[in-house]
């Protein structure tokens, strides 16, 4: 057991849409121009925000998750990836308090204990004066074992609603005001019905949030925060994470094994994008060499000895797949062959026979036996937990895993006649509210997003199925 000292900030807020997402941008933006080392962290399941901070930070975000991580590993993983940084930055999610019981289980705030972190909470400060001292106050006072510790005012209308909210929070909170940021139109990333859009699809729109983080960072009191942060009280870790070597933002660079074992290929796109670091790491350390695909642009799939498939938005980019029909004939013949696959969501959608999206069907790899449609509401969202009920060369019979699932989309026209499923839902919806993973051959695809540090077992399973498939091709 051994203390780390690692200046580190939580940023919440009392409810989601507060503008945690802007200001956390905003306060890498400046830390980093200040010529800071900061590693950006997200609570919870979330792909598309940690691709902001990542292209800000130029460091992979990591996501802090205690539904699936143990106390223990998620402190081990923040100080692992924490150590060689000047400060650490974790954004919250929803609010504070809000979690999956009424325990708070799986909240921001059972995060900044995990971490003992001070929290700087983001207020919407919209038709709002003197009242903001009595929210403030409730959040200082609901835990104790959270210490709230300034105030980031958000969306003030003018100076006089400046003046009179920071005089409310000085006299009765008796915690600083670490940021006044005004209204602005411009300081808004759009959003698409699964969240905001991920960093990796528009450069302009990339080129648009560098500059409204530098307006943002403008507006808050670096050195007050920094002194917070440096605060922090040493944290105690009994065993360091080791991993392969970190991956360069924004792309792979660097993840190779010295010695590898199996050519595992990862869709990486502007339709894939949804990988956590610590999956792509853990392929790396069971002995995989990770070779790039990209299904819009690569005409012949690479010979490798298995596939890792991503979620991401496949439906925005369905045309330009399903014109693909290079790489999606050599896809389908290699895995009728026996090419291991593990694919998730927008993977499983890839792999079906088509996509409709908006009134028109664009016709996919066709390897599964099922159609997929994109609805207007969320088919399955949350936390999901799940029984395996059919072994396959990436889980065994008997196995509980957990994970989380965020899809629009629903399989629809499945013929079951050659496939099974892999796991059995006691939580969630996957596939149709009570099983989901389906199996074909050597093919994996589910609605579940795992993460490795939760499910150990998935990364070895992979290779391994690879190295077995290479040698007997």
């Amino acid at each position: 057991m051994r203390l780390y000292n690692i200046p580190r900030v939580v940023v919440a807020a009392p409810h989601g849409r507060s503008g945690k997402t802007t200001i956390t941008i905003g306060l890498l933006s400046a830390l980093k121009s200040a010529g800071y080392r900061v590693q950006p962290y997200k609570k919870g399941p979330d792909f598309i925000d940690p691709g902001w901070m990542t292209r800000i930070a130029g460091r992979p975000c990591r996501n802090l998750d205690s539904f699936l991580m143990d106390r223990e590993v998620l402190r081990a993983s923040f100080a692992s990836s924490a150590l060689d940084v000047d400060i650490a930055v974790v954004e919250g999610a929803m609010g504070l308090f809000d979690g999956v019981d009424l325990d708070g289980s799986g909240s921001t705030a059972e995060i900044a204990k995990a971490i003992d972190a001070p929290v700087l909470l983001v207020v919407d400060t919209t038709r709002m004066t003197r009242s903001v001292a009595a929210m403030v106050l409730g959040y200082q006072h609901f835990d104790n074992g959270v210490q709230v510790a300034g105030v980031i005012l958000n969306k003030v209308a003018r100076p006089r609603h400046e003046k009179i909210l920071k005089a409310a929070i000085e006299r009765y909170c008796a915690i600083p005001v670490f940021g006044v940021i005004p209204k602005e139109e411009k300081l808004h990333i759009p959003e698409r019905h699964l969240g905001l859009v991920p960093a990796a699809e528009v450069d302009e729109l990339a080129e648009a949030v560098d500059e409204f983080g530098g307006i943002v960072g403008a507006f808050l009191d670096l050195p007050g925060i920094i002194k917070v942060a440096s605060h922090a009280p040493p944290l105690t870790v009994d065993t360091l994470l080791e991993h392969a070597p970190v991956m360069q933002a924004p792309g792979l660079d660097g993840l190779r094994c010295a010695v590898p074992r199996a050519r595992v290929a990862v869709f990486f796109d502007r339709a894939f994008t949804f990988y956590y670091p610590e999956n792509l790491e853990a392929l790396v350390d069971a002995g995989a060499e990770l070779i790039l695909v990209n299904a819009l642009r690569d005409a012949q799939f690479p010979e490798v000895d298995a596939v890792y498939i991503g979620g991401g938005f496949p439906e925005l980019f369905a045309a330009e797949l399903s014109a693909n029909v290079g790489l999606l004939g050599d896809l389908r013949a290699r895995i009728e062959a026996g090419l291991p696959v593990y694919a998730e969501c927008g993977g499983l959608m890839f792999l079906g026979r088509s996509i409709c999206w908006r009134g028109v069907k664009y016709a996919m790899t066709g390897v599964l036996p099922f159609d997929v449609t994109i609805l207007d509401k969320p088919q399955g969202h949350g936390y999901i937990t799940l029984q395996v009920e059919n072994s396959s060369p990436y889980f065994t019979a008997g196995e509980s895993l957990r994970g989380h699932e965020f899809h629009n989309s629903r399989v629809e026209n499945l013929v079951e006649d050659n496939i099974k499923f892999a796991f059995r839902v006691t939580k969630g919806h996957g596939i149709n509210g009570q099983s989901d993973g389906v199996l074909y051959k050597n093919v994996l695809a589910c609605y579940t997003h795992l993460h490795a540090l939760a499910t150990t077992g998935w990364a070895p399973g992979l290779v391994a199925a690879g190295k077995k498939y290479g040698a007997a091709r």
